[in-house]
């Protein structure tokens, strides 16, 4: 049978409204990141409180996107991004019109996971759709909807300074949401192709794969990079280098669009060259990057270096995200959800990592350091199982594509 191109094959506007469910919800779930140094001054934290108000919605997304990942493959994936737009809305309500302290505030940025829990509805949604051969691409387009944080770090803190108040940016998220949803429910569809819902054990049996934590760990590294960096990047352009709020959200943009944009680069290439050879490039690539941070040169040095380093880190998304559905198709929802999760955890614990150091050192230098490590980490791990791979279910999966191992 005649293999069909990208553009003849799936359905463009499910992959319309996977993208726009993902991009809007990943800038309400990132709202946070930049607006926590206007907050500050409202609400005085110290470097850990700052860190840890940050990292909460990445963590409450980790644990949700669990949940998501099971209920598409359960109820389907288009009804897990309905229902996820709705329950949206609360974070949203009580941090326009309720938080006055920050234990609320903490509250508030926990529920926001529900918005990032979106990446195992919108990715699962778009790649059913699409045959192995072109499922780089599709999830990568999906995907780039994490380019909502370059709107979240574009606008948030111009609100606040409009509006004079950064409560009201809460509020205001709540119109590009309804709309989505509209969009949303009128033309995504769930794959005719879409497996059939799995016992609670068969689930049980994914985890028992080290393949699945393989993926767990090589996710939490790109993903957990970008959306760690993504959040912290507005405090650490304002302490080290003093500037002002919207200046230094506005440089965070501009490191953001790298990651954002070079995801389905990175799934586009790894259908091509395969992703487990992409990611060798990649992890190495973003090490180098983040270890010349560790010396803080200076500021448009930095940009350069960061903006590189978040390159990698976005197009490796894609990267890893070619190669779970080609390990895993019949059970992608629920380890969309899994592999999501771990790419949380690596997202709350980044910014910690950063803070934690830089309180104790005084200096951001140890904190880069540490996460160069571990994505050098990151690199040894996909050598090593590259070579076991093209020996097993990669040779398989490529054969089925007529591409070579690569």
């Amino acid at each position: 049978m005649e293999k069909k191109g990208f553009l003849q094959s799936g359905h463009k506007p499910t992959l319309l409204g996977a993208f726009l469910y993902f991009d809007i919800s990943f800038m309400i779930w990132g709202m946070i990141g930049p607006l926590a140094v206007v907050i500050a001054a409202d609400i005085p934290m110290d470097p850990v409180q700052k860190a840890q108000l940050v990292a909460l919605p990445v963590l409450g997304g980790s644990i949700l996107r669990l949940l998501f990942g099971f209920l598409s493959d359960y109820i389907g994936p288009k009804l897990t991004g309905q229902i996820g737009m709705i329950v949206t809305l609360l974070p949203l309500l009580l941090g326009w019109m309720w938080v006055d302290s920050l234990d609320q505030l903490y509250i508030v940025a926990l529920l926001l996971g529900v918005a990032g829990a979106s990446f195992a509805a919108a990715l699962p949604l778009a790649g059913q759709w699409y045959p192995k051969e072109h499922q780089g691409l599709a999830m990568g387009i999906a995907g780039a909807g994490n380019s909502g944080t370059v709107l979240a770090t574009l606008f948030a803190n111009r609100l606040a300074q409009h509006f004079g108040s950064w409560e009201i940016v809460f509020g205001l998220a709540i119109i590009p949401i309804a709309i989505v949803f509209v969009v949303f429910s009128l033309f995504a569809r769930n794959s005719p192709n879409r497996p059939e819902p799995k016992k609670l054990s068969a689930y049980a049996g994914i985890l028992s794969q080290k393949d699945a934590w393989v993926f767990c760990g090589l996710y939490c590294v790109t993903f957990g990079g970008f959306v760690g960096l993504s959040n912290y990047l507005t405090i650490f352009f304002n302490s080290q280098y003093g500037l002002a709020a919207v200046q230094a959200a506005d440089i965070t943009t501009i490191c953001v669009i790298a990651g954002s944009f070079f995801r389905p680069v990175g799934g586009f290439l790894s259908d091509k060259i395969g992703g487990a050879r992409m990611l060798t490039f990649l992890y190495a690539g973003a090490g180098i990057m983040l270890a010349c941070v560790a010396l803080l040169p200076p500021l448009p040095v930095v940009i350069v270096l960061l903006f590189a380093g978040m390159m990698c880190l976005g197009a490796g998304n894609g990267a890893v995200f070619q190669l779970v559905p080609q390990r895993f198709g019949n059970e992608i929802g629920l380890m969309t959800g899994i592999v999501g999760a771990a790419g949380g955890l690596g997202g709350y614990a980044l910014p910690l990592i950063l803070g934690n150091l830089y309180k104790t050192t005084g200096s951001y230098a140890p904190g880069f350091i540490t996460v160069s490590l571990i994505v050098a980490a990151a690199l040894t791990l996909i050598i090593v199982m590259h070579i076991k791979w093209k020996n097993t279910w990669l040779r398989v999966s490529t054969a089925n594509t007529g591409k070579a191992i690569s």
